[in-house]
């Protein structure tokens, strides 16, 4: 039996501690999963199990360079050979035969969905299409383990279920998979995690175990329920609800305590694994000055106490922005067809999709950035202009920051092009107000990006994909600051393509390919539709007969999902398996599969008619 770990690893880059006493154990027949923000030392772990970084002490167990398949998070595809091309560049490097290549790639393709884009360039594929080629590519020549870092990041729900099918298939008999994700509900389906925080190792185990081992308790706080000044940065929230960790001994508020899923168990093992005092400070970072308010200081604790009103939207208001039937297309590229989108004074409306799905296209114009080839859109009651936009904040996905000039500097840039003083910045950043923006890291560049945005009292917060890469806590404070807007009665326009966090939005816009699928609440999605759970002692004989059914099934850890179908067609399906199978509420993932698989059925009949 093939065995992959590492034991008490240690990585420096330079001065810089990169691993600090890792340990993992990864088996065959099952998936291990790494999860952790950037910066939180994955892509370093799986480099080591690589062959391609060298560890300072510890113990690392892997196997031969011709063993191993590996997929980089730059997907690993070359971008000017085809399909065709990068499937027998890489078959040759492995010494593997014309036969071999094809008969192996042509079972692969055809499962990855790929049988039809021998032809067409890498640069010329989708982001999911990429994604799922790079796993086609490291899984090749058939290597006992396989490393996958980070093949699902900013791939669109539907082909993540895709792409994740074909790793649950790989993950079968002999076969290690190691993969790297910083999606916690994909880390909650491997049947082991490691969750690592800066280098360290922050809880390790089963989803199962990993909650259970969480310190002290997770509660739940009503309105009634105000924590004292030493415990609110100690709450974040969770869609309507607030929760809060409470170490040991501490008394729990009367109200209902959470049952803690995945990714409460994370936020509140990095609370406890905090230092003495970077909790608080943490929250005070995420404070902005708002020159109108009459209270100056605004905080993520104003949101938690109680003092400002619940986020919600005047029935009666206009809308703040508007788009109706956009359609764009960049040469034969059709970014957008039809879509529309509207948000209103306390609303906070979640564009959701993937790296290519159209939301940034759909912002753009939206904000008079572009013009649409089509449709219609309003700012503020009237065609986007110069003017309209002085009343919104934007943060763009790549934070839109000047990184050659010093938080000084930007600070002061942005004070005279809309002609208001200059913001006063939270402690955090005032800390390295000399610095340039280039040194002062991730974490301080999207808190200066929010700072700035927020500075001259927008009406408008147009947020692009503003929690990637961020660990589960920073994720959490993020969406504080968010909710106080919208709290405050601003619009809120927030892209991304994390399902977890459309709880947190009033209403979800959900784009795939520039098509409009869905739109309205969870609730409101997700009504209709069905799920089934399937158990099973012998789990892969189940998935292998699902998964030859073609339902769109998803494992998770042991257990199998079935969306869009009834107990009684699984049960069929198994053929006489012995499994329990049992209705239970659909996902919004699951949802959005099904409405993409609609949307591709209706598509297909009007082409035919």
């Amino acid at each position: 039996m093939t065995v992959v770990g590492v034991r008490d690893l240690t990585v420096e880059f330079g001065h810089v501690v990169a691993l600090q006493d890792v340990t993992l154990d990864a088996r065959p027949g099952r998936i291990t999963a790494v999860v952790g923000g950037d910066g939180a030392g994955k892509s370093t772990l799986l480099r080591v199990l690589a062959h391609r970084v060298r560890a300072v002490r510890g113990e690392v167990l892997t196997v031969d360079r011709e063993r191993l398949g590996y997929q980089p998070s730059t997907s690993g595809v070359w971008a000017t050979l085809t399909v065709d091309e990068n499937v027998e560049f890489v078959g040759r490097s492995y010494g593997m035969s014309t036969r071999q290549i094809r008969t192996r790639s042509a079972e692969l393709l055809e499962r990855a969905g790929l049988a039809e884009a021998g032809g067409r360039l890498g640069r010329e594929l989708s982001g999911g299409m990429r994604q799922k080629l790079g796993f086609v590519l490291a899984i090749l020549h058939e290597p006992q383990v396989v490393l996958l870092d980070e093949p699902s990041t900013g791939v669109d729900p539907v082909s993540r279920v895709e792409l994740w099918r074909l790793i649950s298939t790989t993950a079968t008999g002999d076969t290690v998979v190691v993969m790297a994700t910083t999606y916690l509900d994909e880390a909650q389906r491997a049947a082991s995690v490691l969750a690592l925080d800066a280098g360290r190792v922050l809880a390790a185990g089963t989803p199962d175990e990993i909650i259970a081992a969480v310190p002290g308790t997770i509660a739940r706080l009503d309105g009634t329920d105000a924590p004292s000044a030493e415990l609110t940065p100690l709450t974040w929230r969770r869609g309507t609800e607030r929760h809060i960790w409470l170490p040991a001994g501490v008394p729990t508020p009367p109200h209902g305590v959470a049952a803690p899923d995945f990714e409460d168990a994370l936020v509140a093992l990095s609370l406890a694994a905090a230092p003495a005092g970077r909790v608080a400070r943490d929250r005070r970072s995420l404070a902005y000055r708002d020159p109108t308010s009459e209270h100056s200081e605004v905080s993520i604790r104003d949101a938690s106490g109680g003092a400002t009103r619940p986020a919600e939207a005047a029935p009666t208001a206009a809308p703040t922005a508007s788009a109706t039937a956009v359609t764009k297309r960049f040469g034969h590229h059709l970014a957008l067809d039809g879509v529309g989108l509207e948000v209103r004074p306390g609303e906070i409306v979640g564009l959701i999709g993937a790296n290519g799905a159209g939301k940034t296209t759909l912002l753009r114009i939206l904000l008079g950035l572009e013009g649409a080839d089509d449709g219609t859109v309003t700012l503020f009651g009237r065609a986007p202009d110069n003017a309209s936009r002085r009343r919104l904040g934007y943060v763009p996905q790549g934070l839109g920051l000047y990184t050659t000039l010093s938080v000084r500097e930007n600070v002061a840039f942005l004070s005279r092009v809309y002609g208001v003083p200059r913001p006063q910045l939270p402690p955090a950043l005032q800390e390295v107000r000399s610095s340039l923006v280039s040194d002062i890291g991730l974490g301080r560049q999207r808190q200066l990006a929010f700072a700035l945005a927020l500075s001259h009292s927008p009406e408008l917060l147009v947020l692009d994909e503003p929690t990637s890469g961020v660990d589960p806590l920073g994720r959490a404070r993020l969406w504080d600051v968010i909710h106080t807007q919208a709290e405050a009665g601003r619009a809120v326009i927030v892209t991304t393509h994390y399902l977890q966090e459309a709880e947190q939005c009033t209403r979800l816009v959900l784009l795939a390919s520039g098509r409009l699928i869905g739109s309205g609440t969870v609730s409101d999605l997700t009504r209709g539709t069905s799920a089934v759970l399937v158990r099973s002692e012998d789990w892969q004989r189940a998935f292998d007969a699902l998964d030859r059914s073609r339902l769109p099934i998803m494992l998770t850890g042991r257990d199998i999902r079935v969306a869009g179908t009834s107990a009684a067609v699984v049960q069929d399906a198994l053929a006489g398996i012995p499994a329990t199978v049992t209705s239970v509420p659909p996902t919004l993932e699951e949802t959005m599969v099904l409405l993409d698989r609609d949307r591709d059925h209706e598509h297909r009949e009007g082409a035919a008619a």
